[in-house]
């Protein structure tokens, strides 16, 4: 472990508090423990009080309302900063994630250093805003007015709560902002040192605050009527309880929530690209990835050959403990998800499903025999309405079926509730612009997967989730318009009374 992050978890003795309004909260509440799952043991604790929710909230909206909103130039000096020791402290950030999520320490990194860019971007984009005027008339004119909203409740996911954290905290504090997280229990760690760095940073304390502990948490802070926007990422059912929550008390809802992405290969596909990018498409960290493609809907023609290819690729990326280099595949990030990932592959196999490649009982390069392990898992011969068909796994698990045509892999991939991806391989240009107009999916990809961008608005359609992330589109969930017209000319009495 990095000097950085022992002495972090030494300083607290592995017992973390919630820090609010600039500092650590004092040992209060009681404690939560942090399963390391690679090894199914716990490793630390944190330490949760209810009311502190309460807290968290009077010191962003003192904050808040203290002028971080009167100097752009200020916010993005301060977002600059927080991105430069984000990347000075990416070893122990990246540490922390590894041990919570279980994802390669190379994969932590590079999101680590991935998320400084997103504080970077919105720095850049409010320095260059200009307010918005329109001539209405000869006499008329209107401002079109952006203003923070005041108060943003976040809550992450287990899977990314760092690097997916980035795309809500920075947007939202560049749009002048306070902001109150609740983290994942089993991934809190990396946010708690994100908040000291961003006071290190020169955020004026309360303007970032972390709230530790469970869903009574968090419903103490959608629930709060002070908290104008929740954003929240994470499963369509939690995302539905919280949206519904919310607008009872017509505040507002950003939510990224589940997928079941189809991937969609023709009979003209570049073979071997292909194969690459279905791999890394869904078993990047274990599966457990909203946009993983996990449904593969290859033509017919190349169907053999791409699953000879697909398996003999998948059949290498190894499996073991997330701190040794060289690891492809970690853990499974909780004991809950590794035995809800086993029970949907069970239960496809009881259905009929063949096992391409069975990864329920992994050889692990290294590590402990006890962490939740499952490896690549491929699945052929499945039905349309089987469960796994229909259902995100969020684990290392996909379904290849075959498509006689083009009009087929659209329909199939649209027969879903979820939109939030797509992607599809094939040499024709006509044929790749037609799926990207045809595919109900928020984010299409055309001979390429997963590729994410800072300046691309992310989202989904149908269950997949309410507005967007990334891109100067965020900023706008962040913010409220108000428009100002005004007239130099004498008002016309219209009643000619005057």
């Amino acid at each position: 472990m990095s000097s950085t992050a022992a002495g972090f978890a030494e300083r607290f003795r592995n017992r973390f508090s919630s820090y609010i309004d600039g500092r650590f909260i004092e040992d209060s509440g009681e404690p939560q423990a942090v399963v390391d799952p690679s090894r199914d043991r716990v490793w630390a604790e944190l330490l949760v009080d209810l009311d502190q929710v309460t807290v968290a909230v009077d010191a962003a909206a003192a904050a808040q309302s203290a002028g971080w909103a009167d100097s752009a130039a200020k916010r993005s000096e301060t977002l600059r900063a927080v991105a430069a020791l984000v990347e000075a402290e990416a070893e122990a950030l990246a540490e922390f994630e590894t041990l919570a999520t279980g994802k390669p320490i190379a994969a932590t990194r590079a999101e680590v250093v991935h998320a400084a860019v997103w504080y970077r971007y919105y720095a850049s984009v409010i320095e260059t805003e200009r307010e918005q005027s329109l001539s209405l008339s000869a006499t008329k004119s209107a401002q079109i007015r952006q203003e923070p909203i005041g108060v943003i409740g976040a809550i992450t996911p287990f899977n990314g709560a760092f690097s997916l954290g980035a795309w809500k905290f920075a947007p939202a504090l560049a749009a002048g902002n306070a902001v109150v997280v609740k983290p994942p229990v089993a991934s809190s760690i990396s946010t708690l040192l994100l908040a000291e760095l961003m006071t290190q940073a020169g955020l004026p304390p309360g303007l970032f605050n972390v709230v530790l502990g469970d869903a009574a948490v968090g419903t103490r802070l959608v629930d709060d009527p002070r908290v104008g926007a929740v954003t929240f990422t994470g499963s369509t059912g939690v995302g539905r309880a919280i949206g519904a929550r919310v607008a009872g008390r017509m505040g507002r809802f950003v939510c990224e929530a589940g997928g079941k992405s189809a991937h969609i290969v023709m009979d003209d596909a570049d073979l071997a690209s292909a194969v690459i990018a279905a791999a890394q498409g869904v078993f990047s960290g274990s599966g457990q990835t909203c946009v993983a493609g996990s449904r593969l809907l290859v033509h017919r023609d190349v169907y053999d050959e791409f699953v000879s290819r697909f398996v003999a690729q998948a059949s290498k990326l190894m499996v073991g403990d997330p701190m040794s280099e060289g690891v492809h595949l970690g853990p499974i990030a909780t004991a809950a998800q590794y035995r809800r990932v086993r029970d949907l592959i069970d239960g496809a196999v009881a259905e009929g499903a063949s096992v391409l490649l069975d990864g329920r009982d992994p050889d692990i390069a290294s590590g402990d025999a006890n962490g939740f392990w499952v490896g690549p898992t491929i699945l052929g011969d499945v039905g349309e309405d089987a469960v796994i068909c229909r259902t995100e796994v969020f684990g290392p698990v996909v379904v290849v079926q075959r498509v006689d045509s083009f009009d087929e892999a659209i329909v199939l991939a649209n027969d879903s509730d979820f939109g939030l991806a797509a992607g599809i391989w094939t040499g024709s240009q006509a044929r790749a612009h037609e799926a990207a107009s045809r595919l109900a999916a928020g984010t299409v990809w055309i001979n390429t997967y997963r590729g994410m961008d800072w300046r691309t608005p992310f989202g989904g359609y149908k269950q997949s989730g309410l507005g967007r992330e990334n891109g100067i589109e965020a900023l706008h969930e962040f913010r409220q318009f108000k428009t100002v017209v005004q007239d130099v000319a004498p008002a016309v009495d219209p009643f000619g009374i005057a």
